[in-house]
């Protein structure tokens, strides 16, 4: 068998799929390229009485701007964190695991029913649901708060924070410090206080770009960062995207802000008082705000930033963080004010 499948090759796919018994050697299969994302190839899979499937293969180049490499094998901690947040997750949140192969570095899934929609490109025409950002909170809170409570064994699931360093804090907030050196005592110091902290599973990469809505319920996808590590990282990435879009959508600004709000509250009154102390909220913060920074100077910034935009919501983050607000609430007022200034 070819050990260099390239999966968004139709031909070379259907032969895989055949000569592997995966699929019937009869069967018309129908292979549609999937886009979005930047660290693989992503293609759905499909024929005549038979599931729908998408097929993700991780890429060593991954399709930005800056060289960016990491290591393929990351699809296969996806594979393990698909299997695991299955069972942390409450029903229904998470696609069905197919199949992986390691040869080539493959993650099979069930595909999400269609109608669906992604809730990234939803939320950037302005369509913003409360339901939608409440539930994405607790979902976001129950991962957390399940984990927590089987800390011995999603710990030792979960301890490889590899791809995490590669793909997150090297990319987002190593570069970023070194583009804003005036950041960069900040950033430094997040990091080695974002490694010493182990409390529960990181998802790693909780976006809206990450989530389907389906029948109004959220489907979480990309776990290929997932670790053992400090819950306060998921917040920051999360709300980084809300306020990233309040700053993007200004006719929208404060309904995103509020949303933002309404994701703290509705974390914290589903994640329970174990995990929520002041010390995790004051981490959060400075998540958003290396998060934010990331977002325009990391490698990979957010595309549908402007460059005037980019350069506000640098300025807004640098001022933040010279003396940064202990309590989300207040970072949220903080950076309304500051983009309006």
């Amino acid at each position: 068998m070819d050990t260099a499948l390239d999966i968004e090759q139709p031909d070379a796919l259907r032969r895989y799929l055949q000569e592997t018994g995966r699929v019937p050697a009869t069967a018309r299969v129908r292979c549609t390229p999937l886009a979005g994302g930047v660290s693989n190839r992503t293609v759905r899979v499909a024929w005549d009485g038979g599931p729908a499937w998408v097929i993700k293969q991780a890429l060593p180049r991954l399709r930005v701007k800056d060289d960016w490499f990491a290591d393929p094998r990351r699809v296969h901690r996806e594979a393990l964190g698909l299997r695991w947040l299955g069972r942390l997750a409450p029903p229904g949140h998470l696609p069905g695991f197919v199949f992986e192969d390691e040869t080539h570095h493959l993650l099979a899934m069930e595909a999400v029913p269609e109608p669906h929609e992604n809730w990234k490109s939803r939320l950037l025409t302005g369509r913003l649901d409360a339901a939608h950002v409440r539930q994405f909170a607790a979902l976001l809170a129950t991962l957390h708060r399940r984990s927590h409570e089987q800390a011995a064994a999603t710990a030792a699931a979960f301890e490889d924070r590899s791809f995490f360093e590669t793909l997150r804090l090297e990319p987002y907030y190593r570069f970023a410090a070194h583009r804003q050196p005036a950041a960069a005592p900040v950033l430094e110091d997040l990091m080695a206080e974002t490694l010493a902290t182990r409390l529960t599973v990181v998802h790693g990469d909780y976006s809206p770009k990450n989530i389907l809505v389906y029948q109004e319920r959220l489907i979480l996808l990309d776990h290929e960062v997932i670790h053992f590590g400090d819950p306060a990282f998921d917040l920051g990435f999360a709300l980084t995207h809300l306020l990233s879009k309040a700053h993007h959508l200004a006719a929208h600004r404060a309904a995103f802000l509020a949303a933002a709000s309404d994701f703290w509250r509705t974390y914290g009154a589903t994640v329970g008082p174990e995990l929520l102390t002041p010390a995790l909220e004051a981490r959060a913060v400075r998540h958003v705000l290396g998060c934010l920074l990331a977002r325009v100077d990391g490698r990979s910034p957010l595309e549908y930033l402007t460059e005037p935009e980019r350069a506000r919501q640098r300025a807004v983050v640098i001022g933040c963080l010279a003396s940064p607000p202990a309590r989300i609430a207040e970072l949220v007022t903080e950076f309304g004010q500051r983009l309006e200034a």
